[in-house]
């Protein structure tokens, strides 16, 4: 059977300069009292926006003083960029929206083509508490602020929202994409009932806005351009299926002359199951005193290359868009303790 690739260090990945700034971070020796005293409010947006070919686009999007762009991940085949804000609580909804603003002023989803199903200018807006001292709750309630002050300040912008800022069902982020049309091909924007916002229009689409607790991006590439064997993985590994990962939310999609294995990785409550481990423990981190755990790449990676290797395919190599809750908390106090706001531009030229 095909062995998989070991994890390449992609953007969000990091060696091991890195791996001890985040470490004397964490543990307060690289970390002055107001920086730790900042990281117990941080919190942490992944946007996703709509475009990835024009580089220069997406960085002007996130230029802003007291919060610290720690990546920006762009994939050119899917025209589509995840950018990592982080910043206090306080300030997060304004950085967003201005964010939200530009990227709205300068992508236009009637020419936008790329191979990841998107609805939106904005194609994405979570929120994931980072500190000790901000829950679930507190994301929910900026997240559906942000959601608010996005149809007002673009306006012909609209929303939906999903996890916990969907009060009170709460309905996940797989369950209200498949409601809005958002895996069709083509969306009929005219049948779509946004929850914030007027009928969504053609120049900016819809925006979906939540919280929930923190999530992972995990893509694996398999050695094949079979779509339907991608599918028949992906519908293996999914958290739905019997015998699934728990937390995975996964596509299979064409990806630059190859299948890709799109996998969100949702942190599930309590401690991690001791019988999914392939060899390494779950990630683990608390949010207000009550664990949560995600389950590793090195875990999805070897799933995946083992339902690949039964049909005779390997796999290519594996990307993590972002870091580990513990590794975004660390590189953001580290950040915004120094002032720097454009820490994606530093992160590989680290030195302790």
């Amino acid at each position: 059977m095909p062995v998989a690739s070991p994890l390449p260090r992609l953007s969000g990945s990091f060696g091991p300069e890195q791996q001890q700034v985040v470490h004397s971070a964490q543990l307060g020796s690289g970390c002055s009292m107001a920086a730790c005293s900042l990281g117990s409010r941080l919190v942490a947006c992944l946007l996703n926006v709509s475009e990835a070919r024009s580089k220069d686009l997406v960085e002007d999007c996130v230029r802003r003083e007291g919060t610290t762009v720690l990546n920006i991940f762009n994939d050119h085949d899917y025209n589509r960029s995840v950018i990592t804000i982080v910043a206090s609580i306080d300030s997060i909804r304004e950085a967003v929206l201005a964010a939200c603003e530009k990227a709205c002023g300068l992508i236009d989803m009637r020419d936008h083509s790329g191979g990841h199903p998107c609805m939106g200018a904005v194609d994405l807006i979570p929120i994931y508490p980072l500190g000790e001292e901000v829950g679930v709750e507190h994301c929910a309630e900026e997240a559906r602020a942000v959601a608010q002050g996005l149809t007002e300040r673009v306006q012909g912008t609209s929303a939906f929202l999903f996890g916990w800022a969907d009060s009170p069902l709460q309905r996940g982020l797989a369950q209200r994409r498949k409601e809005m049309g958002w895996f069709k091909k083509k969306p009929d924007m005219q049948t779509v009932g946004p929850d914030i916002g007027p009928q969504p229009q053609g120049r900016f689409g819809l925006t979906g806005v939540g919280a929930s607790p923190y999530v992972i991006n995990c893509n694996v590439t398999i050695d094949t351009q079979d779509l339907a064997l991608g599918r028949s993985i992906a519908t293996a590994i999914r958290e739905s299926t019997p015998g699934g990962l728990p937390g995975v939310q996964v596509l299979a999609l064409p990806h630059e002359g190859a299948v890709e294995i799109a996998c969100n990785v949702e942190s599930v409550k309590g401690r991690y199951p001791s019988n999914m481990t392939a060899g390494e423990p779950w990630p683990s981190f608390s949010i207000q005193g009550q664990p949560y755990c995600h389950a590793p790449a090195s875990l999805i990676t070897a799933r995946v290359a083992e339902l690949a290797g039964r049909q005779g395919i390997g796999t290519k190599n594996t990307a993590l868009v972002g870091f580990t809750p513990h590794e975004c908390r660390g590189l953001a106090e580290l950040a915004l303790s120094q002032g720097i706001a454009e820490f994606w531009k530093e992160q590989h030229r680290i030195r302790m």
